[in-house]
């Protein structure tokens, strides 16, 4: 299959209610690796992830794939950071994605049950979803996604309420996903998340991309004054 990559976001922008909710913006992920959104409450990181995934409507301004636009959201997912849940068990919450592609039913759940055992839900398989604790539903949102094993992958704060040992858990199956080949695009409200985890990191400010480059270079050494702010914990305005 040809890669659905780079995906460009070209003067994009999502309004809501005449309110704009992010851009224009332009940016372009190429892949491999993980790109990190990081910015204040109300940056505009959400909408962003939501705008390149086709949740969210392009107002004006492209985002566009190396394919046709449907065929590379088959090749995509997204987590949000509150888990939806269906009124399914754990084995068929985690299959849905690929009795929807056409995986038959019996072969959908084998491998559901796979990725159950990966993210250490290999006894909750026939438990209600709406059963699991916190950690666990966010675990099986993520088995979801990755059960279909998606060239890109969006993060919306995955760990956020989190406590450090479900959040070290997600963070371990992330990087084996990158490892993997998935190309993950990331929002994070904690800079110590993004210092592990990220290869490039874009800051978002007021709907718009302040700083953008390599993570190394950006959190050693930022070419602004509010990234400067931002990383120090200051206030930006």
């Amino acid at each position: 299959m040809k890669s659905i990559l780079p995906g460009v976001v070209s003067n994009a922008s999502a309004r809501r209610r005449g309110v704009n909710l992010v851009g224009p913006v332009d940016l372009t992920v190429s892949g491999p690796g993980t790109t990190m959104i990081i910015g204040p409450n109300g940056s505009g990181k959400t909408s962003l992830l939501r705008m390149m995934h086709g949740l969210e409507r392009v107002r004006s301004g492209t985002v566009s794939w190396a394919v046709p636009t449907e065929q590379a959201r088959q090749h995509q997912a997204f987590v949000f950071q509150t888990p939806i849940l269906m009124r399914r068990s754990v084995v068929d919450c985690i299959a849905y994605p690929l009795i929807v592609r056409g995986v038959p039913k019996k072969q959908a759940r084998v491998a559901a049950a796979e990725w159950a055992q990966r993210v250490n839900l290999g006894d909750t398989l026939k438990q209600p979803a709406s059963s699991l604790s916190g950690g666990e539903r966010q675990k099986m949102t993520l088995a979801r996604a990755l059960v279909i094993k998606p060239e890109l992958l969006f993060l919306d704060e995955p760990c956020a309420s989190l406590d450090g040992r479900s959040t070290r858990e997600i963070e371990d199956l992330l990087a084996q996903a990158r490892a993997d080949g998935t190309t993950i695009v990331m929002s994070t409200h904690d800079l110590g998340q993004a210092r592990r985890m990220a290869d490039d990191v874009v800051l978002l400010l007021h709907g718009r991309i302040h700083e953008t480059g390599k993570a190394q270079e950006f959190f050693h050494n930022p070419s602004t004054d509010e990234g400067k702010s931002f990383l120090a914990g200051g206030i930006v305005e």
